[in-house]
């Protein structure tokens, strides 16, 4: 099936992230929705050990509402000195999905810490109706700083220095962040798996 003629529902209520997706697959669907667009709550417990696991129990749980193809991601920051904390806890750090709550306990658990190295992962899922699914991964490197630069991104993205643009992903534009981003990367690995098996 080309995915051109695919009717994709993205399994997300977090309008941040559901704009990168459109903005990264644009025309690669017939019709791409979030789950406010289809007016559907859904909000699975999200108590897999893995990212991918993650990544399947949201799009299994949002698929029961529609026949359309589900996209549903996990996404992580993972910190070397944490030995990799907050990983797949990261939206949830401090106990809520409070942004500010899970900046600043990060902040707190690096405070002295020499080595600030971190990376962003993020798992993405095509569920087809069928229940067999495409799975791709991507990543992106960088490290933490001591304090927050940047008003546009959302989550760490105030905190996480990205190399490869010079700034944090806060600072960046959007297109800017996509281009070299976890979500972008995985995204763009999934459009290329798709195009193979095509």
């Amino acid at each position: 099936m080309k995915t051109n003629k695919m009717k994709l529902l993205i399994a997300s209520n977090n309008k941040h992230k559901v704009e990168e997706i459109k903005a990264a697959l644009a025309d690669k669907f017939e019709t791409i929705a979030s789950l406010a667009d289809e007016g559907i709550v859904c909000e699975p417990e999200e108590n897999g050990s893995t990212f991918l696991e993650n990544a399947l129990i949201k799009a299994r749980a949002v698929a029961k509402f529609t026949d359309k193809v589900v996209l549903a991601d996990d996404t992580g920051l993972c910190v070397t000195a944490l030995n990799g904390r907050p990983g797949i806890n990261s939206a949830r750090y401090a106990g809520s999905h409070e942004n500010a709550a899970n900046r600043a306990k990060l902040l707190f658990e690096l405070d002295g810490k020499v080595d600030r190295s971190a990376y962003f992962t993020t798992t993405v899922v095509l569920l087809y109706p069928n229940g067999s699914y495409i799975a791709a991964e991507g990543r992106v490197d960088g490290c933490i700083l001591t304090e927050e630069h940047g008003t546009c991104g959302f989550g760490y993205d105030s905190l996480f220095f990205c190399p490869e643009l010079g700034k944090t992903f806060a600072e960046a534009t959007a297109a800017e962040k996509l281009s070299v981003s976890h979500r972008g990367r995985a995204l763009a690995n999934l459009l290329n798996k798709l195009e193979n098996a095509n």
